[in-house]
C-alpha cells in the first residue's frame, strides 16, 4: 500500500529579501535572486521558497554584504552611545576600533587624564566629552572588552589592543614621556598582549605619526618606541593566538622605508599580518612608491602586508563652528572666537574687524593639522552637494585669483556664507595633481585595502566615515574615467577587509555567513553635506553626515535602518578576535 504524505512544508525564515540584484562580495557577476535569513545567518540564496516573518522587496535594488571599516575610533562612543554613526548610516555593519594605538584600556585610575589627553589631541575628542561619557568601570583590557560586551549598539565592533595605553599602563610616567622600555617592561607588555588576544583583541595597533600629539602638544607615548618593543608585543600577540598589526608610519617625515622596515620585520618574525596607513602627496615627488616596493619585497618573502588607503582626499572640514579655520591662531580672531556664531559673524562683517584679522599674524601652538588650513590651492567650498574630487578652478586660491583678491580675503568671505555655517574642505593628501587617478590605481591592487573612515574621532575636524557611499556613488557610478564596477567596489568594502582583519564569517553573501546586509538604491545614492550635531556627552559637538539611497541595513538578520531612518533594533555585538570561515 502506498502512502502520500504530501509535499514538505515550505520553510519559514526570519527575513527574506526578494528579487534583488545580489552582489556577492567576492567580485562575482551580479544576479537576480533572494536572500533568506534565519537566526542571524544567511540560510538560503537564489530562488528561495517559503516565506519570511519579514519580507523586503528589493526589485531593482542592490543587495550587498554589510561593509567593514578596519579603521575607526569608536572606543568611547561604543561605551556612551548605542549608535555608531556616521558609519552605520553608510552601510557599515562592522567597525574596528583602537586604531593608531590610542584608546582607553588598559588604564589605571591615576592615568585617566593621560589617556584623555592623548585621545583629545590625536583624535580631536574634547576632554569634557570623555570625562562625562566614560564611566571607567574597567582597568584591564579584558575588563574593557567586557564593558563593551555588556552594552547594546546598532552594529558590531571589534577592538585592537592600543599601544599608548599599554605602554603607559606598564611604564607609568616613563611610558608617557617616551623613555626606552626596560627588559622587564618588554616582558610585561608581551604578557599583556598575549592576554588581550586570548580574550578577544583583533590585534595590536600603534603609531609613529608626528602629527599625532597630545592635547598639550607633546608627541604621543609610542612615537619613537624601539623595534624591540614592537617585536615583544608582536610576540605576545602570536602567543595569544595571532592577530593583525595596525600601524601609522610618520608620513609627514618624508618617507616610509625606515619605520616600515622595523614593523615588517617584527611582524614577519612573529608570523603576523600587518596593515598600515598609505597616502599620496598632492604635489612634488611621490613617496608612496617606496612603501609599495617594500610591501612587494616582504610579501614575496612570505609576509602578509596590506596598505590601507582612503578612496578620496584625506582632509579636514573647517569653518567658524568647527575646531579649525584659517584664523584660529590669530590673536585678533581669538578675541571674538568665543562669541555665539551670530554675534561673531556680525563682528566679522564689520570692515574694521575684517581689516584687523586679515592684517594679523598667527600665534604659536595649536594642533599641527590646523596649519594646513591655509593651504589655499587645496581648500574648496563644501556645498550641499559635496564634491570630493573638486576641480582645481574651484579652490580658494583659484577663486581669489579670479576675483583679484588675496586667498585670505576669499577664505574670510566664504566662511561668512550661509550666515557663518559654511564649511570648507582641506584636501591634505590623496589628491595628486588635483586628481584621484593615483588613488584609483592603488586601491585596485591586491595588497591594498580600503579603510580610514575614522568614525568616532576628529569630531570637529573630519567626517570621513561616509566613504562607502562616496565609493559607490562617485567611483562606481558618476566618475567619468577609470570607474570601478559595482562588484569591484562592493568587494573592496566587504570580503577584502574581512580577509585582512581575519573576520572570515562575514563580507560575502553565501549560506552560513553572517547576515549583515545592505539593500541599496544605487541610482539614488547621494551624500549630504556634513552637519553639526550636539549629541555627545556634556552636549559636545560633532560632525555627522547622512545619505540617501540606503533602503535597508541589516545586522545579524535584524533591520537597523530603513530608508536612512534608524529602527529600534540594536543587534550589534562585540566581535572577540578573529572569526573562522563558516562550516
Amino acid at each position: 500500500m502506498a502512502y502520500d504524505f504530501g509535499a514538505a512544508p515550505a520553510a519559514t525564515y526570519d527575513l527574506c529579501i526578494r528579487n534583488g540584484t545580489i552582489v556577492d562580495g567576492l567580485g562575482g557577476e551580479p544576479y537576480i535572486g533572494d536572500v533568506a535569513v534565519s537566526e542571524g545567518v544567511i540560510a538560503a540564496v537564489g530562488a528561495v521558497d517559503g516565506s519570511g516573518t519579514r519580507e523586503i522587496d528589493a526589485t531593482g535594488l542592490l543587495v550587498t554584504p554589510g561593509f567593514i571599516d578596519l579603521h575607526t575610533h569608536y572606543d568611547g562612543q561604543a561605551i556612551w552611545s548605542d549608535r555608531m554613526t556616521p558609519s552605520s548610516a553608510h552601510g557599515v555593519t562592522t567597525a574596528v576600533m583602537g586604531n593608531c594605538g590610542v584608546g582607553f584600556a588598559p588604564c589605571r585610575a591615576s592615568d585617566h587624564d593621560t589617556l584623555v589627553d592623548v585621545m583629545a589631541g590625536v583624535e580631536d575628542i574634547p576632554g569634557v566629552v570623555m570625562a562625562d561619557g566614560l564611566p571607567w568601570d574597567w582597568e584591564t583590557f579584558p575588563e574593557y572588552l567586557d564593558a563593551l560586551d555588556s552594552r547594546k549598539r546598532d552594529i558590531d565592533v571589534a577592538a585592537y589592543l592600543p599601544h599608548s595605553p599599554l605602554r603607559v599602563y606598564v611604564m607609568g610616567r616613563r611610558g608617557a614621556d617616551r623613555e626606552p622600555a626596560t627588559q622587564e617592561d618588554l616582558v610585561r607588555m608581551r604578557e599583556l598582549a598575549k592576554q588581550a588576544i586570548e580574550v578577544g583583541a583583533l590585534g595590536f595597533a600603534s603609531s609613529r605619526f608626528s602629527f599625532h600629539k597630545t592635547a598639550r602638544g607633546e608627541l604621543i607615548p609610542t612615537y619613537d618606541a624601539a623595534q624591540a618593543e614592537i617585536a615583544a608585543i608582536a610576540d605576545g600577540v602570536a602567543e595569544g593566538g595571532g592577530g593583525l598589526i595596525q600601524f601609522v608610519p610618520d608620513i609627514a617625515a618624508g618617507g616610509y622605508a625606515n619605520v616600515l622596515q622595523q614593523v615588517f620585520e617584527a611582524a614577519q618574525d612573529a608570523g603576523l599580518p600587518v596593515t598600515f596607513t598609505l597616502a599620496t602627496g598632492n604635489s612634488g615627488d611621490p613617496i608612496w612608491p617606496d612603501a609599495i616596493t617594500m610591501i612587494e619585497k616582504f610579501n614575496a618573502d612570505g609576509s602578509d602586508i596590506t596598505a590601507q588607503m582612503f578612496p578620496r582626499p584625506i582632509g579636514l572640514v573647517i569653518g567658524l563652528e568647527l575646531t579649525g579655520n584659517p584664523f584660529v591662531f590669530y590673536p585678533s580672531y581669538r578675541e571674538i572666537a568665543d562669541l555665539p556664531l551670530a554675534e561673531r559673524v556680525a563682528e566679522m562683517r564689520k570692515p574694521e574687524v575684517r581689516a584687523r584679522i586679515l592684517a594679523d599674524k598667527p600665534a604659536g601652538g595649536g594642533h599641527p593639522l590646523l596649519y594646513l588650513a591655509q593651504a589655499w590651492e587645496w581648500i574648496f567650498p563644501l556645498t550641499d552637494d559635496p564634491i570630493y574630487e573638486p576641480d582645481a578652478s574651484t579652490s580658494i586660491a583659484a577663486r581669489a585669483r579670479a576675483r583679484g583678491v588675496t586667498p585670505m580675503e576669499e577664505a574670510y568671505d566664504r566662511l561668512l556664507d550661509d550666515d557663518g555655517h559654511a564649511m570648507l574642505l582641506v584636501a591634505m593628501a590623496n589628491f595628486e595633481n588635483n586628481s584621484l587617478d593615483t588613488v584609483g590605481r592603488l586601491i585596485r591592487r591586491d595588497d591594498v585595502v580600503l579603510g580610514l573612515g575614522d568614525g568616532g574621532a576628529h569630531y570637529g575636524m573630519i567626517c570621513d566615515a561616509s566613504y562607502p557611499t562616496f565609493l559607490l556613488a562617485h567611483w562606481a557610478r558618476d566618475r567619468k574615467a577609470n570607474k570601478l564596477s559595482v562588484p569591484e567596489a562592493i568587494r573592496m568594502m566587504t570580503s577584502v577587509p574581512a580577509r585582512v582583519g581575519g573576520l572570515a564569517d562575514r563580507g560575502r553573501i553565501a549560506v552560513g555567513y553572517k547576515a549583515d546586509l545592505n539593500v541599496i538604491d544605487h541610482a539614488a545614492l547621494r551624500l549630504h553635506k556634513p552637519v553639526i550635531t550636539h549629541d555627545l556627552p556634556a552636549g559636545g559637538r560633532r560632525l555627522d553626515q547622512t545619505a540617501d539611497g540606503y533602503v535597508a541595513t541589516v545586522v545579524s538578520g535584524e533591520v537597523i535602518a530603513e530608508d536612512g531612518v534608524p529602527t529600534e533594533a540594536r543587534p550589534g555585538k562585540l566581535v572577540r578576535g578573529r572569526q573562522p570561515t563558516p562550516a
